[in-house]
């Protein structure tokens, strides 16, 4: 019907009669465009029912009807700028937990010179603390009380300090040499239990930023997006800061060497200017981020119990299955991040291109990551991960053997392939959780509250899982007869610096990826679900980006 439509239609017998009468009609809405009959029509104010617009018929009030549309367009609307800062709220957990995944095992062996064994302890004591840092952490915030700032905000603004003096004081190298491992271990523990307590109230801040379920997701894009950033920001800022530290030209001596001022004052440097990203990112986010009050909405089932939901998670084989692979594979990850830089200084002799080595292997995991999202949809799940697999271990092999040999400043293309492969299988283990977790909940109906359960105990088990192996693998060095501070290790540390960063990590690979073969594909949710399915994948694939971030 053309735009004159509005003009023609006799409008006016189905106006009320008397002051008092309410204007409702029965017509096509699509009957009343033009300017004048929506202006004839909203001459009068009329009591009617508001109901939702865009029914093609309805009785309805047509003032009523556009007064509820523009409040509804208008409803839990974040603007670009607290979007901005909720984004830069992550930032420095992943600036932070970037540095510390590639340069803190360097830093323990050779300038704060502890032996392995006690570097060891360094790192399990750490990531043990970060792993049961995660319940607790749930436990007291779910219990605490709201606030003239909100009840999610003290949290976060209360571990900000701590965090900052924790970080700081990781990297300082204290003037007493027989107790520095109990050094490090007190505030490795520490950062790792206040960066979760950090962390756990930003990203439920999520929820209580705005009613809107779209605004919640164009927020938790912000924060991801942001939070990569964060990642590049960390190693770029402390590898910049301490690469003339580990150059070649200062091991011109054979043997131990005594620890440079210069690396000291560097490290130091390197770390305050990490620590002080925690207060300026999360004063613009208090500055531009209010916590609203918690919704309350209708019941929709008594939840149950943590210990009885867990033993309920516990014994669903899909995800007992899942988690077992996912150890794995993350495993590997970290493995190989933690080992990288070591590798590359005493068993690769790359010392002088560390930073520019670390910088590829990020950005292209970053640049691969819409081409990992195309393939794993073009080729399913499955058969992807069956070629990631297989090159994967030609590639680790091939660059385990091919980079001691190759010319300076060849070595960064070796292990970036491997690396990017391996981040995208534990984005893929991630991308399988909610499809178990939906699965779960069609079979179960026990109500709301398991798929946080599901969520935490996988992070859990993350790093419980790479507290356990990096500690094994770290102690290895002692047996290997690792020499803090030598410019140049022993044959046998070589060789296990190769298997470290070649072997082990392709065997767990290999092992968390027979486990994905064997097991049964969860069923994939019908259309109805499609929406609520599409947000637990965000939910997880953010949690992902967490638990790698503070491993």
């Amino acid at each position: 019907m053309g735009g004159n439509a509005g003009k023609n239609f006799p409008l006016e017998r189905f106006r009320g009669h008397g002051s008092g009468s309410s204007l409702k009609f029965l017509l096509p809405l699509r009957m009343i465009r033009g300017q004048e009959g929506v202006k004839r029509f909203l001459e009068k104010p009329t009591n009617s029912p508001r109901v939702a617009c865009g029914e093609p018929f309805m009785s309805v009030g047509i003032q009523d009807c556009c007064h509820v549309s523009f409040q509804d367009s208008r409803a839990g609307r974040l603007s670009f700028c607290t979007k901005v800062c909720y984004g830069l709220g992550g930032v420095p957990n992943q600036v932070a937990s970037s540095a510390i995944s590639f340069y803190l095992q360097l830093f323990l062996l050779d300038v704060a010179q502890i032996p392995a064994a006690q570097a060891s302890l360094v790192l399990f004591g750490g990531k043990v603390s970060g792993a049961v840092a995660d319940p607790v952490a749930g436990f007291f915030i779910n219990r605490s009380r709201r606030t003239r700032s909100g009840r999610l905000m003290p949290w976060v603004l209360g571990c900000v300090p701590f965090l900052s003096l924790a970080y700081f004081f990781l990297w300082f190298l204290p003037p007493f040499t027989s107790l520095r491992g109990l050094w490090y271990t007190t505030f490795y523990c520490l950062f790792q239990a206040l960066a979760t307590f950090f962390q756990v109230p930003y990203t439920a801040l999520t929820m209580l930023i705005t009613p809107s379920p779209q605004e919640r997701d164009s927020a938790t894009a912000y924060r991801m997006t942001m939070e990569m950033a964060g990642t590049l920001m960390g190693a770029t800022i402390h590898g910049l800061v301490v690469s003339s530290a580990h150059r070649s030209n200062h091991c011109e001596l054979p043997g131990p060497v005594a620890v440079s001022p210069d690396a000291t004052r560097l490290y130091s440097f390197a770390a305050a200017a990490v620590a002080v990203t925690y207060p300026v990112c999360i004063t613009l986010l208090c500055l531009g981020v209010k916590e609203q009050p918690d919704p309350v909405g209708p019941a929709s089932g008594q939840g149950l119990g943590f210990w009885a939901g867990l033993g309920l998670t516990t014994r669903y084989p899909p995800y007992v299955k899942l988690v077992v692979s996912f150890l794995f594979i993350s495993a590997a990850v970290q493995v190989e991040q933690s080992y990288l830089v070591l590798f590359c200084t005493h068993a690769a002799q790359l010392q002088d291109h560390v930073q520019s080595l670390v910088l590829t292997i990020l950005v292209s995991a970053v640049l691969s990551t819409p081409l990992w999202e195309w393939v794993l949809q073009r080729f399913g799940k499955k058969t992807s991960a069956l070629g990631i697999c297989v090159s994967e271990t030609e590639s680790d092999v091939g660059g385990s053997k091919a980079m001691p040999t190759a010319p300076p400043g060849a070595g960064s293309e070796g292990p970036a392939f491997p690396c990017i492969c391996r981040a995208w299988l534990t984005t893929k283990t991630w991308s399988m959780l909610p499809d178990v977790v939906e699965e779960f909940q069609l079979q179960h109906q026990h109500g709301p509250g398991l798929e946080t359960i599901f969520y935490s105990s996988y992070v859990f088990f993350t790093k419980l899982s790479s507290a356990c192996t990096l500690g094994i693998s770290t102690l290895s060095l002692e047996f290997a007869g690792y020499k803090v501070g030598a410019c140049k290790q022993a044959a046998k540390v070589v060789v296990v610096l190769k298997v470290l960063i070649g072997a082990v990590p392709t065997f767990l690979i290999l092992a968390g990826l027979c486990i994905l073969m064997v097991s049964r594909a969860p069923q994939v949710p019908g259309q109805a679900s499609s929406q609520q399915h599409s947000l637990q994948r965000k939910s997880s694939l953010s949690l992902a980006s967490n638990s790698r971030g503070l491993l």
